[in-house]
């Protein structure tokens, strides 16, 4: 494999860290061309100064210092265009990560997506463009390589069941009448994974899981009727992929984001991992069906999912400003699902085919949810 200039955005975050040990771990195998933060400018600094080649992008908020030569939503954009990249790792948060996704495969550069936000707010035309610019689409998501991987070399027909599995969160085994007192620090305290906060809620809520529906029905294009989430306290099964004559295939690991990052840095070669393998003697894998009364939020994933249009840019909207005020103390836990109930409740049957307008929908999903917070908070 020739050397593969790499480029990372949301580098100070748990995506940018571990890709940055990939990194570090090979350098023989790619060169680090560039690096996005939004907020953290100490660590962008440090990372700078390791690797002095790269390219730095402080988006948040603006630098004093000349190491960091582009800012704002703007400067992320020309960075992938000035980056002559071979690959984006996609990991900024939330909606504002669609954007670049549009610009790296617009500038014909491989697309390594950790924002599942792409998908799930703008899946045709992520696609429509990967296939235009000849660009490899490659998911980070553990689930969804996972998923990648087992359904290559498959013929889709004999595909009958994507199964993607969850955790269940800190609150797996808590009582439904406790959820109104769940504190921030309790959501925050996941069991298996070290995330960034939004993320973490997310996981809390199932609505982690809930976009990572919409995002497998988008990036595989199956129906959601054909999409099931079992809950898996192990983490160990990341996905599986039943077929016609019901056998059953999975993807089993040792819950670490290095693994997915390092396949679709690789891809299409696959290395040996430097870290341990996972010895399943004697460990115990657990299966159980989601309570989608402790977990409204998959419900409403799903619901999303079957009526298409905007609908997915409502709830992805709404779901990051309920999580935002659950955040900032404004609204109780068991309000993020109200909050996002409420905005799909308007009218999302429209069809949207440019970014503009997907960022519309989303615009208009998080000024309805805002609102709504406002009255409940009062």
């Amino acid at each position: 494999m020739k050397m593969k200039k790499v480029l990372i955005l949301g580098s100070s975050g748990s995506i940018g860290r571990n890709t940055l040990d990939i990194i570090r771990s090979n350098p023989e195998d790619f060169i680090l061309c560039g690096l996005q933060a939004h907020l953290n400018e100490s660590i962008l600094l440090e990372d700078g100064r390791e690797f002095p080649k790269a390219l730095l992008c402080l988006s948040g908020k603006k630098s004093t210092s000349d190491q960091i030569t582009y800012s704002g939503s703007k400067g992320i954009l020309q960075l992938i265009e000035d980056s002559n990249a071979d690959i984006v790792v996609n990991g900024i948060v939330g909606a504002s990560g669609l954007k670049p996704s549009i610009k790296a495969l617009e500038c014909g550069i491989d697309l390594a997506l950790a924002n599942k936000e792409s998908m799930v707010l703008a899946g045709s035309l992520i696609k429509h463009l990967a296939s235009l610019h000849n660009c490899a689409l490659l998911p980070v998501d553990s689930e969804h390589s996972a998923l990648f991987l087992l359904l290559e070399n498959k013929k889709k027909e004999i595909i009958s069941e994507l199964i993607l599995t969850a955790s269940g969160g800190p609150f797996r085994n808590k009582k439904l009448e406790e959820f109104d007192s769940i504190t921030v620090n309790e959501a925050l305290a996941h069991p298996t994974w070290s995330m960034g906060r939004k993320i973490s809620i997310d996981s809390a809520t199932m609505a982690n899981k809930g976009l990572e529906v919409i995002e497998a029905q988008q990036l595989f294009d199956f129906h959601v009727d054909c999409i099931k989430v079992l809950i898996h306290p192990q983490s160990y099964v990341h996905s599986l992929i039943r077929t016609k004559d019901m056998a059953l295939y999975a993807q089993i690991s040792e819950p670490d984001m290095r693994l997915p990052i390092q396949d679709a840095l690789f891809y299409p070669e696959m290395r040996k991992v430097p870290w341990t393998y996972l010895d399943l003697a004697g460990k115990t894998l657990e299966f159980q069906e989601p309570d989608l009364k402790k977990f409204p939020m998959l419900k409403l994933a799903f619901e999303c999912a079957r009526q298409g249009h905007a609908s997915p840019i409502a709830y992805n909207g709404a779901n990051e400003m309920a999580v935002e005020a659950f955040l900032n103390e404004r609204i109780p836990y068991s309000a993020i699902a109200a909050v996002t109930e409420h905005t799909l409740e308007h009218d999302w049957s429209q069809k949207h085919e440019q970014a503009d307008e997907i960022l519309e929908s989303d615009q208009r999903s998080r000024e309805i949810a805002e609102q709504f917070i406002r009255e409940k908070s009062k």
